[in-house]
Order: structure tokens, then C-alpha cells, then sequence
């Protein structure tokens, strides 16, 4: 994944109101410089061949391994806080944001909701969630393209979680990297945009393979753009057949109900199930 993306090659992890949370070097130079060896290489090799055995070390293993630990931290540590935890991936411009800005409008009164969002720069979309009246937190991630366990941990620590019952997490929009890493969620789902084509699915299959939900999004748009709903749901059941799958408006309201009512459902304090 971002072993071979490059997105591990550097960059600062900033969160709102911190100028600096995690750097991330770049490993892929070599800090042991040959140039501070004094002895002559070729006299302490010339009298006798030497081989080098060739090895093979996974580093994608371990930093996963160190993630996936981190993540079941969370996951306790939100569990102790009666908190449910989304996890929303997607591709830029799929709908995030607006999803939430009208899930929170149209919940406000029976669900209190916070936000953690990821971008490389700016934060725009955490000051719309704002306005909402919803707690926002901006990770800023410089060059990775990710999220990862312990920026959701440091993040949440700027949010009361004791007046929420529901922590939404906007991912980095990007269909790779993010799948790989556990953040601790409770749920994962996944967003499709009628604007990005019917086989989002089967070009990023190890993503949709991961998720509880996919949220097809921008149906108001479908026939304008060409949609085709019934590839884009048979590539969506071939890929994800653990997923339920939603069709969503945010900007008509359409299907807008059925995504209520899932959410609702997960909720660790039953509310109302019907928008007034």
C-alpha cells in the first residue's frame, strides 16, 4: 500500500491548534554514510570472496501490526465511552461532507454527533461541519494519504466525547491506502458517487471488500451523467457481498431516510427512528 505509493516518503501530521503531532521521515535513504569509514574496503575484502545473503524484510507487516494494536486501543477506549465510531472512505469529491452536513441538520436534535476529518491541507470541510454546530477536528497530513490510529486517538482528545453518542470519521479521500488501516470504527462504509462510473468497485476491489455499507451518492445526478444503476449494484454485490447498500441524496433529501435509519439502529442509546 504506501510502502510502494510513496506516500511514507515524508511530511508533518498536524492537528488543529498543534503545529506539529507526528513526522514521518523518509526511510528510504540510508543514514549510515560509507564515507565515514576510514579503512580501505578493497584490502579488507581482497584476500577472501565474501557473499551476502539475500533477505527479504516486510516493513508493511510491522507498521501495520503496530496500527492494528493501536486501533483495538481505540476501539476499547470508545467502547468505554458508549461512542459508535464511522469510518467514511471514498474518492475525493464522492460526498462526504455534504452527507454529513445534512445528517446532522436533519439529526441534530436526537443525535449528537462529532467529526474527525483528514485532508492533506486545508480545513475547509471542518470549518462547513462547523456551521452544522457539530465539533470538528481537522487532521492535516501533509503527504500521506491516510489515516491512521493513533491520529484518530490525539484527535478525539480536542472533542467531549462524554455529550456524543456518534464520532464520524472523514477519511482522506483516496481508495487505497485508507483501506489498510483499522481505526478503531465500529462501522466502515464506503461512498460511490454516481459521477465516478459503475466499476469503482472492481478497480479498488481490497476497499469495498472491507466495508459494512456502501453509500451510492449523487443519485439526483444519475441519469444526467449516465448512471448505471444495475452495474454499479451487481459490481457493488460482487465485491462487497458482506455490504448493505444505500442510494442517497444529500441535496434532494432522496433515500435519505433509509441511511437514518441504519444509523439510528447503531446508535448505543435507541432514539427515534422517524424524522419528525
Amino acid at each position: 500500500m504506501c510502502q510502494d505509493c510513496g506516500c511514507n516518503l515524508g511530511g508533518n501530521v498536524r492537528i488543529e491548534g498543534e503545529s506539529l503531532l507526528h513526522s514521518h521521515p523518509n526511510h528510504s535513504q540510508d543514514n549510515h554514510s560509507h564515507a565515514d569509514h576510514s579503512h580501505d574496503h578493497h584490502s579488507h575484502h581482497a584476500d577472501r570472496p565474501h557473499v551476502h545473503p539475500k533477505r527479504t524484510i516486510s516493513l508493511e507487516t510491522g507498521i501495520l501490526a503496530k496500527n492494528d494494536r493501536l486501533a483495538e486501543r481505540n476501539r476499547g477506549y470508545f467502547l468505554a465511552k458508549n461512542l459508535t465510531v464511522f469510518n467514511l472512505l471514498s474518492s475525493p469529491g464522492s460526498g462526504k461532507t455534504s452527507l454529513l452536513e445534512r445528517t446532522i441538520t436533519d439529526l441534530n436534535d436526537r443525535v449528537q454527533v462529532g467529526v474527525i476529518v483528514g485532508d492533506l491541507e486545508t480545513d475547509n470541510d471542518a470549518e462547513r461541519l462547523r456551521k452544522t454546530g457539530a465539533p470538528a477536528v481537522q487532521i492535516l497530513t501533509g503527504t500521506l494519504c491516510h489515516l491512521e490510529a493513533d491520529m484518530i486517538l490525539d484527535a478525539a482528545q480536542k472533542i467531549d466525547l462524554d455529550r456524543l453518542n456518534l464520532l464520524v470519521i472523514e477519511n482522506v479521500g483516496n481508495l487505497v491506502c485508507p483501506a489498510a488501516y483499522d481505526l478503531g470504527e465500529t462501522v466502515r462504509i464506503a461512498l460511490l458517487s454516481v459521477t465516478e462510473g459503475e466499476d469503482k468497485p472492481l478497480k479498488y476491489p481490497t476497499l469495498f471488500k472491507s466495508v459494512d455499507l456502501a453509500i451510492i451518492t449523487k443519485i439526483d445526478l444519475a441519469e444526467a451523467v449516465g448512471f448505471d444503476r444495475a452495474k454499479a449494484i451487481e459490481n457493488l454485490q460482487r465485491m462487497a457481498p458482506q455490504a448493505k447498500i444505500l442510494e442517497v441524496s444529500a441535496r434532494t433529501g432522496a433515500g435519505m431516510q433509509a441511511w437514518y435509519d441504519y444509523l439510528l439502529q447503531l446508535l448505543p442509546t435507541r432514539v427515534s427512528l422517524s424524522l419528525a
